[in-house]
């Protein structure tokens, strides 16, 4: 194969202008979450699939949420890589704020502006793109390639990945390639676990001109919320298979965030609010558990009967170790195509990665996001949806030709 991987970007350059008007039509595809319908997307994947000579079906439990599974199986028995791109998008927020249309591509100065577009459209077009044009080729690889665009990414959902995994070990795989962006086009290698904690305050009521010091739901749950805020100047000890990850623009990645989204309290201005809520969001570096953080919070609540705090969701920071087959294989793959070896760095954001390594099978983290997150404005930088889309082929290529590892006794 050692022709193959020039072959394949010759291709990939060849197909600019089909990526280009794909990435426009999942734009056009509206699949906001909530309510994260996809079943308009999905048939626009099995379009390009099926015209690439790649069979694809559907998987799902919501039928206004389908997911997309497709095999491509090579010559000879070989290990089987998977790539996973989401189809659901984040929703637009404030669109008075925006300067393009937002399901309706924009093509400017190098840009490829459109909701979704760096989370992550971008990266499904180029995983649509990579998986057609391996297919063209599939005589000359072992083993099995297959891509899945699922749904219910956005939300943390069950609909998704979730239910895909459980209802098809077809797609379990030996190497997991995910479209989620880190930002810059470095490579992620891990990624932050997350705790939701649900704290409930109780305190006197009455009317307000009552009202004493530290004596009220509002204040006692502010008081609270100030004593945890130190949390968010926590950095994690890196563990040492992932030694050489950084934490990108200010460390972000290595800090544990924590984060109040919401806090209530009562309803009329006259009257002491009885009890006050906040849900808080925390994400946690690699080396910093659930566990740890839940137990500040709880000792930062002092004993007080009139303090509840539930955690509703936990996970623990995930990766892939650096000297892993697929890492290296990432590595060569974006160093041949960018010129430059990505450096290594842990993802903000979840991503199904992680559900893929709690079944153990490495993941890594690459796409066309151009910064931290998706916004105002969304984007993705052309050359880079172009480049991820070599960057799968080749690096599927590269794990297509180990030999599988014998099955365990």
């Amino acid at each position: 194969m050692t022709d193959l991987p020039t072959i394949v970007d010759a291709e990939i350059d060849a197909a600019r202008e089909t990526l280009v008007d794909l990435c426009a039509a999942l734009v056009a595809a509206p699949s906001m979450s909530p309510p994260g319908h996809t079943a308009g997307v999905a048939p626009i994947v099995e379009r390009v699939l099926d015209a690439g000579g790649v069979a694809s079906e559907r998987a799902f439990c919501d039928p206004d949420a389908p997911n997309i599974v497709a095999h491509v199986d090579g010559a000879g028995t070989g290990p089987q890589v998977v790539f996973n791109a989401h189809m659901d998008t984040m929703q637009a927020g404030d669109e008075t704020r925006w300067t393009v249309p937002i399901l309706t591509q924009t093509r400017r100065d190098g840009r490829l502006y459109g909701l979704g577009m760096g989370n992550m459209k971008g990266a499904l077009a180029a995983m649509c793109l990579a998986t057609t044009v391996l297919a063209r080729h599939r005589d000359r690889f072992r083993g099995r390639l297959t891509m899945t665009a699922v749904c219910d990414e956005v939300m943390f959902g069950e609909r998704g990945a979730v239910h895909l995994l459980a209802a098809r070990p077809d797609v379990h795989g030996d190497y997991l390639i995910s479209g989620e962006g880190p930002g810059w086009m470095e490579l992620a290698v891990a990624e932050k676990g997350l705790l939701w904690l649900d704290v409930v305050v109780r305190g006197d009521g009455g009317h307000s001109s009552r009202a004493l010091t530290g004596r009220t739901a509002v204040a006692k749950l502010a008081a609270l919320l100030s004593r945890i805020d130190p949390i968010n100047s926590l950095y994690a000890t890196v563990p040492p298979e992932i030694g050489a990850v950084t934490g990108g623009p200010d460390n972000a990645g290595l800090r544990v965030s924590l984060s109040a989204g919401t806090v209530a309290a009562g309803g009329v201005r006259s009257l002491i609010a009885t009890t006050a809520r906040a849900e808080i969001d925390v994400r946690l570096p690699p080396g910093v558990t659930a566990h740890e953080i839940e137990a500040r919070v709880r000792e930062a609540a002092e004993g007080d009967p009139d303090v509840t705090v539930t955690a509703v969701k936990a996970w623990d920071a995930n990766w892939t170790a650096l000297d892993d087959p697929l890492t290296l294989a990432a590595v060569a793959a974006a160093t041949a195509v960018r010129g430059r070896a990505p450096r290594f760095v842990v993802r903000l954001p979840g991503s199904d990665a992680r559900r893929w390594r709690a079944l153990g099978v490495p993941a890594i983290c690459y796409g066309p996001q151009p910064t931290l997150s998706a916004g105002v404005d969304d984007f993705a930088f052309e050359q880079d949806v172009v480049d991820c889309a070599k960057v799968y082929a080749r690096t599927a290529l590269a794990l297509l030709a180990r030999q599988r590892a014998p099955a365990a006794v």
